[in-house]
């Protein structure tokens, strides 16, 4: 399941995290938290769910069809949060229980646009976070989370260390955002050891998307069974090869392209 915006350009979001579940071999199921107004040159406007109804969405379908992970990306608001954590330990989702959790903590837009409200980053920490099997926030993400300005290796290792004192059971700091190598330095941390996954960084400026699909990537691999540093691995070498076939679409960023599974 992902919880998660729409994206009416279909590069992020819900669009992209259901185009990975499919060619993983998923059904998908979704919660919507909002729907955005976005092209590949940006978010225009943005109309929440009503909290009771994004929680209805959850509690409608995990009793029925039941669900093998789930994952979440734009929440939006103070108050969708709150509906989502509480209706999560209403159905034993994430905080180590029976369906891991994957939260991307999404705060704007590759364009730097918000997509979670000014007060409802507290919320996020403060609720989200600590349910997570795995959170994965890029650089501009932990820095709102932590305070910590990651610029090399070690400052990395910092971030990771304060993710994890938030709460979250694995920390994934993705280094893609850190431009002063060729690779692309993403950071896993249990709490006792760091497994570092780096591939070589792709150059394109195709990259909508991305995150939302390393998360659904990452999801999709707890679902089928694997561990954690497995999945991490999978979602990793996933979005990359999804970064090395992405295509230029409208007139800014095109999306990160899954198909590529489909040769």
């Amino acid at each position: 399941m992902t919880i998660a915006g729409s994206d009416s350009g279909g590069g992020a979001g819900i669009q992209a995290d259901m185009r990975t579940f499919a060619l993983l071999g998923l059904h998908a199921c979704v919660a919507v938290t909002a729907v955005t107004v976005q092209n590949t040159l940006g978010v225009t406007g943005i109309a929440p769910i009503p909290p009771e109804t994004v929680a209805a969405q959850m509690r409608s379908v995990v009793p029925d069809i039941g669900v093998g992970a789930v994952k979440t990306g734009m929440l939006a608001s103070a108050p969708i949060i709150e509906a989502i954590a509480d209706t999560c330990d209403e159905l034993d989702i994430g905080g180590g229980r029976g369906v891991a959790l994957v939260v991307d903590p999404v705060c704007a837009s590759m364009h730097g646009d918000p997509l979670l409200a000014d007060d409802a980053l507290d919320t996020l920490v403060r609720r989200m976070i600590p349910l997570a099997d795995v959170v994965t926030p890029n650089l501009d993400e932990v820095r709102l989370i932590t305070g910590i300005d990651v610029v090399d290796a070690a400052t990395q290792r910092d971030a990771a260390r304060a993710v994890r004192d938030l709460g979250a059971r694995w920390a994934l700091v993705k280094g893609g955002h850190l431009r002063s190598s060729e690779l692309s330095p993403d950071l896993l941390f249990d709490g006792d050891q760091f497994i570092s996954l780096d591939l070589p960084r792709v150059d394109t400026p195709h990259d909508h998307g991305a995150g939302d699909t390393l998360a659904a990537a990452l999801c999709g691999a707890l679902a089928h069974g694997y561990e954690v540093p497995d999945a991490v691995d999978f979602a990793k070498a996933w979005v990359t090869k999804g970064l090395q076939s992405a295509y230029p679409l409208g007139a800014g960023h095109g999306p990160v392209n899954p198909l590529w599974r489909l040769g």
